[in-house]
């Protein structure tokens, strides 16, 4: 299992988000963190950065994977990517 690093804006988007959502998102981070091929249909990698994103229902997490999962963003699916 890989250890997960939050960003400050990725701790100010779980903050201000409902608690069930919120909770239901450190889920599907940890469970990527723990086995990458569970989330593999939720998973892309992003054009033009060195990122991924993960998709959980509306929400979308801006991620850098590497030794250590770095989570740099956490926002809604019409605003995550400006």
């Amino acid at each position: 299992m890989k250890d997960v690093l939050y960003s400050k804006a990725a701790v100010r988007a779980l903050l201000r988000m409902p608690v069930t959502t919120a909770r239901r998102i450190q889920e599907k981070i940890a469970d990527y963190a723990a086995d990458p091929a569970s989330q593999a249909n939720n998973v892309k990698r992003l054009q033009g950065r060195n990122a991924i994103r993960l998709r959980v229902g509306d929400w979308r997490v801006i991620m850098e994977d590497g030794v250590v999962l770095a989570v740099l963003d956490i926002g809604s699916r019409g605003s995550i990517y400006d």
